[in-house]
């Protein structure tokens, strides 16, 4: 009708970038982070491909993101290496997955539905923390420690690639995150988890001044992320959570160089938020001092042990929440009803007061049902508006 003015619609970037602000978009953004396992089985992709190969990983995040109708992507695997099928001497694809044999004599085992497993071909020794020197780390890391000694290799001249060709892909339209992690699991993975565990209690200030030194090279690699198109970045810390650390540990050897991160990502105008499973009820102001602008997990009960409504009246107006859907006990294994009963439930508590994004704690399992994904996407987006 001639005079009327139409509202403008709402992106999902503008959407996610309002409650990362701590405001109240027109509805609540939903923004979950995917398994390997689970993208690996609902996208049919090869698994060394999707591991190992940008353009995979790219076609594979976008198209279950569309189909999910998530706000945005979250990118925990950059730095690709192009030419990663010339190191490959020997590949063996078969019903049980991919073994791929490589130059330097290592073997890499792709399973259809879960990370890789690494073998290899020596044992690399582990140096002793009473002796090591933190000058002698790397300016930046050169590759992020995955998982059980699973690591993956950084290409120094494409850290930043697949962040900056989402970017450009989406047309600016979606919220594109990067990740990086935690000082600490760098620590752990040069020293071993039970050997670095010890130092903290052993060797507390050369420790520290490992972790730093750990500190400013995440850092740095944050910051580039930030520069190279991210609207936000995540500092991946599963292990500072009750189960393996004290507060006061907590405190001493993680918040000063995960502070180091926070801070260099806000300095290039982006947010940063931390990621850390478990049980954190006893430490989420702890978590808030670093500096982040957000907090992922939050698990509750019985994964972890931080209830929501309390979490809002903690640290609720200075942290944007990502959470906290239980990804075991209600998306895999819930009915329809209690999936939808939950998302209204959590949105219910945490939306009026803004700065909300809904989501699983931690990552959607891998055999997790399609359909229960788009449910709590659903649940989400009829109605359920601030």
């Amino acid at each position: 009708m001639a005079g009327m003015e139409t509202a403008a619609v709402e992106t999902p970037r503008e959407r996610m970038r309002m409650a990362m602000s701590g405001g109240r978009p027109a509805r609540v953004p939903v923004m979950c982070q995917m398994s390997i396992g689970h993208m690996l089985l609902q996208s049919g992709a090869r698994p060394e491909e999707l591991w190992l190969d940008e353009d995979c990983l790219a076609e594979t995040l976008r198209v279950l993101r569309a189909r999910y109708s998530f706000d945005g992507i979250l990118v925990s695997l950059h730095g690709h290496f192009r030419d990663w099928s010339r190191k490959a001497v020997d590949i063996i694809r078969d019903g049980q997955g991919t073994r791929i044999r490589w130059a330097d004599g290592s073997e890499t085992f792709f399973p259809p539905d879960d990370l890789p497993q690494h073998r290899p071909s020596r044992e690399i020794p582990r140096p002793s923390i009473a002796d090591f020197d933190p000058a002698g780390l790397p300016e930046e890391p050169e590759y992020i420690p995955v998982s059980q000694g699973l690591r993956f290799a950084l290409d120094p001249g494409n850290l930043t690639g697949l962040i900056g060709r989402l970017r450009q892909g989406e047309g600016g339209r979606l919220s594109i995150h990067g990740e990086v992690t935690s000082p600490l699991d760098y620590f752990l993975d040069l020293f071993g988890f039970a050997e670095g565990f010890l130092a903290l209690v052993e060797e507390p200030e050369r420790s520290m001044a490992v972790l730093m030194r750990l500190g400013e090279g995440v850092a740095r690699l944050a910051a580039r992320l930030a520069r190279a198109g991210a609207d936000a970045v995540k500092i991946s810390s599963p292990y500072a959570g009750a189960g393996f650390l004290s507060p006061r540990h907590y405190r001493k050897f993680v918040a000063p160089p995960e502070a180091l991160i926070a801070a260099a990502v806000r300095a290039e105008g982006v947010f940063v938020y931390t990621h850390t499973c478990g049980r954190i009820g006893d430490r989420l102001e702890l978590l808030a001092g670093t500096g982040i602008s957000g907090l992922e997990c939050l698990d509750p009960p019985p994964l972890g042990d931080v209830d929501l409504k309390n979490a809002l009246a903690r640290i609720g107006g200075r942290l944007f929440i990502k959470g906290n859907v239980d990804p075991v006990h209600t998306l895999l294994f819930g009915s329809g009803e209690l999936i939808e009963a939950d998302v209204r439930r959590r949105v219910a508590l945490a939306a009026p007061g803004g700065g909300f994004i809904l989501s699983t704690a931690c990552s959607i399992a891998p055999r997790t049902p399609a359909e229960n994904i788009l449910r709590l996407a659903a649940a989400a987006n009829s109605g359920q508006v601030y």
